[in-house]
């Protein structure tokens, strides 16, 4: 069956990142689903997908990316009209697959996938409603403890008996989530004992351990520090558009710590801090890996 694949890749190359592609926006849409359901507390099964006005929506109103152009964006029982922001969900999903695929080996290509499918579900709730669920933060643990037991390539072991790759990638796993929810933690609590109110949701904590279960020690370290310079320069440039604008940056949800919603970004003002957090592990996946890797290393050595 390997060789059969193989002979196809050889004659046609495209066919496989074309079928990773279609996947990826099929993901997509069902990351949909769970962006809107998960928060509620509804089944992400059944239902099936349904217009807002109760209709059920038919399998070929339900292509990914294609119907919502060829619908102009609205449903076709009712004309109401649905957000551009599921079809882009079904493109970047697409997309990140299509980058796993043609960036890593095959075993790390679909262990990267569930990391994508992760970070843009609590990316996207996170954004809404300001909490990531557990089924996200504590599920995402579980199953990257159990993908990095089943392809160890995910942590970059490999050994001529699986077993052991499989332990060495599984420790790797269960360091990642201690050492990412444990560096979240103590800062929060720090951060709380200086400004003596809350400076991070336990969601972040729990999050970034469901993050380092993928990325290990390093990743979660470094998408911790580097989702806090994301927020920073997301924090300039929606300070830029509203000094221009007048109103906050478009997507913006913003509390104060009381839970009232606010227009304006300011100090003391609740943002959503998940996004920056998957987009630091995103970044570390996918390009930096080596260099903060070798930064930690040579650091390490140093002592």
């Amino acid at each position: 069956m390997i060789a059969a694949a193989q002979e196809v890749a050889a004659a046609y190359p495209w066919f496989f990142p074309v079928c990773v592609w279609l996947f990826g926006a099929c993901v997509g849409s069902f990351l949909n689903v769970c962006i809107y359901r998960l928060p509620k507390g509804e089944s992400i099964v059944r239902p099936g997908s349904h217009c807002a006005c109760g209709q059920p929506v038919k399998w070929h109103d339900n292509i990914p990316v294609l119907s919502w152009l060829l619908l102009r964006g609205r449903a076709r029982c009712c004309g109401r009209a649905f957000s551009a922001r599921y079809p882009v969900i079904e493109l970047v999903t697409a997309l990140l697959f299509l980058a796993c695929w043609l960036l890593f080996p095959a075993e790390k290509a679909v262990a990267g996938m569930v990391l994508v499918f992760l970070v843009l579900g609590a990316t996207f709730i996170d954004l809404d409603h300001m909490i990531i669920p557990d089924s996200i933060t504590i599920g995402g643990a579980v199953v990257g403890v159990g993908v990095s037991l089943l392809l160890p390539a995910l942590h970059d072991h490999a050994h001529e008996v699986f077993f052991i790759a499989s332990l060495r990638s599984g420790l790797d796993a269960v360091l990642g989530v201690l050492v990412g929810s444990g560096v979240v933690l103590w800062i929060a609590l720090v951060a709380e004992a200086i400004l003596r109110k809350e400076a991070m949701g336990f969601g972040d904590v729990k999050f970034l351990g469901a993050l380092g279960a993928f990325v290990g020690w390093q990743g979660a370290v470094f998408a911790m520090f580097g989702g806090a310079i994301i927020g920073c320069v997301w924090f300039m440039i929606a300070a830029l558009f509203q000094k221009l604008f007048g109103r906050a940056a478009p997507g913006a949800r913003l509390e104060t710590p009381e839970g009232q919603l606010v227009e304006r970004v300011g100090f003391g003002v609740h943002i959503s801090f998940g996004p920056m957090l998957g987009a630091g592990a995103l970044l570390y996946f996918f390009v930096l890996q080596p260099w903060v890797d070798g930064y930690f290393d040579s650091v390490r050595f140093l002592f």
